[in-house]
């Protein structure tokens, strides 16, 4: 890794401007030199109050799984619920098989400036799990993005982390996929936040889409929404740890012309809790629970958003989903997660028999950090899915990962 050298630059320029002409009436100046920022970690740019921040990490994963997903399927490269096959011989032939990638290499360019109205950031992250190139020579992969979002003060606009979740409480994890069962999705939105005496709340406009289940099983995304998703979001943050509630309200909507003009649409909603509890002096309890008829997608796409009946008509499935995870520091370098969680929907009567119901998953890890900017550890991964038919299917991991941060 090449270092960056202010003092290299200005010598540079000097350079640079001896070699030009000047007119006589030319006033010397001396280049600014590049200085460090107002955050840790940061640079200023020259003649500016702007501070900018850029990192990342590369990671290495090497996953063996039983059974496999799939050729070239991103599910063998992360854990989707929504993947595990289900039935007694569902990929009979694709068992016991061994994956390497590093798409989850990751890249981050941040800025801070002090503005009169309020300090304005821009963050931009992305990694590399984008469309996938084949495997036979280069192995490559599109880059994709993450997180677009700039804020001043207390205004965001932009793709981040829905206000619905509370990416706090995500356990660590070696698998990218995580748990089945939290809320998860990064989404255009735009966003208030107002602090309080306990800690802040978040109301947000975002990004709209209902998945619909058709009498087929299929999933059908309509594309038909009218109103943005509201969510909200109170965090507080105690001396006993950080909690938060979470809310959405959502129109679900399918414009069918076989569909009763009464019945197109839906309105859905749900509302969740999050917590992060120290224990003892190094250790931490995460817990996450939600329930609603309006969680659909955000469970990490495993749910339906709705469930077409056989005339058309927009029916709300209850749903839940919950995660507890403990985390455990051996030594200050050492550290393990274990991580379990849920998944479930009532669909109604009627519902085909391949639309998901269930899934539960378990993660357990050893992490070793001999430096603070590396992570090399090892996680067994068990997950489960059933759907409506009965028909179930389980999924058996080993991955071991290589983690180097910059």
């Amino acid at each position: 890794m090449h270092r960056f050298d202010p003092t290299f630059v200005t010598l540079c320029l000097a350079c640079a401007s001896s070699l030009v002409m000047l007119p006589t009436c030319a006033v010397s100046q001396t280049a600014e030199p590049v200085t460090g920022g107002a955050t840790r970690g940061s640079f200023r740019l020259p003649g500016s109050d702007t501070s900018v921040t850029v990192g990342g990490y590369v990671k290495l994963d090497a996953i063996f799984s039983n059974p496999s997903a799939g050729v070239a399927s991103s599910a063998d490269q992360e854990l989707e619920a929504p993947s595990i096959p289900v039935g007694p011989d569902a990929k009979a032939n694709e068992r016991s098989q061994f994956k390497l990638h590093a798409r989850q290499s990751r890249l981050f360019a941040k800025t801070s400036t002090p503005t009169r109205d309020g300090e304005l950031k821009t963050y931009v992250e992305g990694d590399f799990f984008g469309a996938a190139g084949t495997e036979t020579v280069s192995n490559s992969n599109g880059l994709r993005v993450r997180h677009a979002w700039g804020s001043l003060g207390r205004l965001l606009a932009g793709q981040t982390w829905t206000t619905f979740s509370d990416p706090a409480v995500y356990p660590e994890t070696l698998d990218f996929g995580g748990p089945v069962g939290v809320v998860f999705a990064r989404q255009a939105q735009v966003r208030w936040t107002q602090p309080f005496a306990l800690g802040t709340w978040s109301v947000a406009l975002e990004n709209p889409e209902t998945v619909a289940a058709l009498p087929s099983g299929a999933a059908f995304r309509a594309d038909d929404d009218r109103l943005p998703d509201l969510a909200g979001n109170l965090q507080f943050e105690t001396a006993h740890g950080h909690y938060s509630i979470a809310g959405v309200i959502r129109q679900i909507r399918v414009d069918s012309a076989s569909a009763p003009a009464a019945r197109r649409q839906r309105y859905a909603s749900a509302l969740g809790v999050n917590g992060v509890v120290p224990v003892a002096h190094t250790d931490d309890l995460r817990l996450s629970a939600y329930a609603g008829n309006g969680i659909g997608r955000y469970s990490i796409g495993f749910l339906s958003d709705a469930v077409l009946d056989a005339d058309g008509r927009v029916e709300l499935p209850a749903q839940w989903l919950a995660m507890v995870a403990y985390r455990h520091f051996w030594t200050p370098s050492w550290r393990s997660t274990l991580a379990l969680s849920g998944v479930g929907a009532s669909n109604p009567a009627g519902t085909a028999a391949g639309v998901n119901r269930g899934a539960q998953s378990a993660h357990l890890n050893l992490v070793w950090s001999p430096v603070p900017q590396a992570n090399l550890g090892v996680e067994l991964i068990h997950a489960r899915r059933e759907v409506q038919g009965g028909l179930s299917g389980s999924l058996d991991r080993v991955q071991a990962s290589a983690q180097y941060l910059f």
